[in-house]
């Protein structure tokens, strides 16, 4: 896959990923947006909602995966800017890896705690967890091309006239 497609690939995930944890929240303001993702007793986002395990040290949780998302997308266009330096890479590693340990804890307080799953919640977890694969491999092919830059000779060898 090309590098382009690779960005292309990471923002899409995030700007999916951001729009939807924008709804979350917006359906803990809005009791009518929670209807329209109410499939079963099971996949409820009103049951997610109503549980009043929303909030971690009390932070809304669509708040950390808006604020999550934003500042992926933040760092990914540091990194795309800043291509020879692989710590712009690390660090967009390192908060897509955090995203993705968050919605895995918020997807078990949901399953094991709540026993329901938002769809929508589910949803921003998929594309936090597809923009980190994203992240694993564009940091993994600037590492490649990093390295290959530092072990290329510096030009010509310089010869001597005899």
């Amino acid at each position: 896959m090309r590098t382009r497609t690779l960005w292309t690939y990471l923002y899409l995930t995030v700007g999916l990923g951001l729009i939807t944890s924008i709804y979350a929240g917006l359906e803990t303001l809005d009791v009518a947006l929670r209807s329209s993702c109410e499939i079963s007793s099971y996949f409820s986002c009103g049951a997610v909602d109503s549980s009043g395990r929303t909030s971690t040290l009390g932070i809304p949780d669509a708040a950390i995966g808006i604020a999550g998302f934003v500042l992926i997308l933040i760092v990914a266009g540091l990194a795309e800017r800043h291509k020879g330096d692989l710590r712009y890479y690390y660090a967009l590693l390192l908060f897509t890896t955090g995203g993705v340990a968050f919605a895995s804890y918020f997807a078990y307080i949901e399953v094991a705690e709540i026993h329901a799953l938002c769809p929508v919640c589910t949803t921003a977890y998929v594309f936090g967890t597809l923009a980190w694969v994203g992240a694993i491999a564009l940091t993994l092919r600037a590492r490649r091309r990093v390295r290959a830059k530092a072990e290329a000779p510096e030009g010509p060898a310089e010869t001597s006239g005899a």
